[in-house]
């Protein structure tokens, strides 16, 4: 349980590290120099971006996201937020990264209080014909493991890999990567009468091959195809191996659309033969578009499997979206408006019984905010979101919205 004291001291140590970061600096694994426009802190051999937000600073007023039925409980609840981006230029190759922590604070239900804590590390290597990264990560955190656990379960997520790029003519570079990646529950952490530590904890390793094609400076196009292998400590009943491939698009910061998009086919093989197969489209996007400087659309998709608690039910394919529009009004006011739709597609194990066969489950979250720039780097703003989830399953619809203030400061 997070107590009021480990909030304290974190609060104290953060408000420390704003001074004397370079002592504490971690990297992450952004292989693009530092920009001097934007990175304003250098200390030695150290550019640094830190950052502080205070979020959420208002009601929850469905605290443990449970059914009408079951009396919600509301509470007063805060986020504070620093992080830092490290930079450290090392002959022609750069170390980079992060640390990131999140203090969640809750005033009447002392269980909900958290530290959630996320490094990364990475390192950029250019040669002539050949590009080397490598990266890792470590996260501790007791967050919601996704839209399925409404419990915050303590875990940690480690996970590391490396790339080999070899350009192959002018604009072409074929590519392997390795990357391994473990969750694990701590032991106790239950949820529904299941024990998470039991049910979930796994490691997952995968290989790809890669082929990029810069079809501008500012535009690349890939072509992956991965093997991946996922093995449960202590449920091998999950275990599985997948081969996948996707065809993707990825646009600069500097380019009119931002981001990624791949779409891709998996075929998901459980070695154990009660659990049906997947076989099916999968896709991961991330875009945003600014129209006139003053409105920015943003889009996120996702399609892929994604592992269950239930032992009935082992995996759900979850296809979801994210839109949002935000618009600058005039001067430093901007307004925003949200909207997240999440399918949970659960698939049965052979011979279970179940409560509701092949179930689907829905969420929707719908928000707005409001946010006055009161200089470049310091913004305050207000949001409002309702979240509302749809089960066949009783006991697991609900419905609840979180209100309340931001400040954000980036240096």
């Amino acid at each position: 349980m997070y107590k009021d004291a480990g909030v304290i001291r974190k609060i104290l140590a953060w408000s420390m590290v704003g001074v004397l970061w370079p002592a504490f600096a971690v990297a992450q694994s952004a292989p693009d120099a530092p920009d001097p426009e934007t990175v304003h802190v250098r200390v030695g051999p150290f550019w640094i971006r830190p950052t502080l937000a205070l979020t959420d600073v208002g009601i929850d007023t469905n605290v443990f996201n449970v059914a009408e039925s079951d009396s919600p409980e509301s509470d007063f609840t805060m986020t504070f937020t620093p992080a830092a981006r490290v930079w450290m230029g090392l002959g022609s190759t750069w170390i980079s990264g992060d640390v990131t922590e999140g203090l969640v604070w809750y005033k009447e239900f002392s269980s909900e209080r958290s530290a959630n804590t996320s490094f990364n590390l990475g390192w950029f290597v250019p040669l002539s014909r050949m590009t080397l990264t490598a990266s890792g990560k470590w996260t501790r955190t007791r967050e919601r493991p996704g839209y399925e656990i409404d419990e915050r379960a303590d875990r940690s997520e480690r996970g590391f890999g490396g790339t080999v790029e070899l350009r192959v003519l002018s604009k072409t570079f074929i590519g392997v990567r390795a990357d391994r990646r473990s969750v694990d529950f701590d032991e106790g952490e239950v949820f529904l009468d299941t024990n998470l530590h039991d049910e979930l904890n796994r490691t997952q390793t995968t290989g790809s091959v890669t082929l990029r094609h810069e079809l501008t400076p500012l535009t690349s196009l890939t072509l992956d195809a991965s093997r991946i292998q996922d093995r449960f400590d202590f449920s091998s009943l999950r275990d599985a191996d997948s081969t996948q491939v996707s065809a993707g698009v990825a646009f600069t910061p500097d380019a009119l659309i931002s981001g990624s998009a791949k779409v891709g086919y998996r075929d998901f093989n459980p070695i154990d033969s009660s659990l049906p197969e997947f076989r099916g489209s999968i896709a991961a996007v991330n875009l945003s578009y600014v129209a006139g400087d003053t409105t920015k659309f943003a889009f996120q998709g996702g399609r892929d499997v994604q592992f269950s608690f239930d032992v009935d039910q082992p995996y759900y394919l979850l296809t979801g979206i994210t839109l949002s529009v935000t618009q600058q009004l005039f001067g430093p006011v901007d307004v925003e408006g949200r909207l997240t739709r999440q399918r949970l597609s659960y698939r049965d194990r052979e011979g279970a019984s179940v409560e509701v066969a092949d179930r689907v489950d829905r969420v929707r979250i719908l928000g707005a905010g409001v946010g006055y720039r009161l200089r470049e780097d310091l913004r305050m703003g207000f949001d409002v979101d309702h979240q509302k989830r749809d089960s066949e399953v009783e006991g697991r619809s609900y419905s609840g919205m979180r209100y309340g203030g931001s400040v954000t400061y980036g240096f």
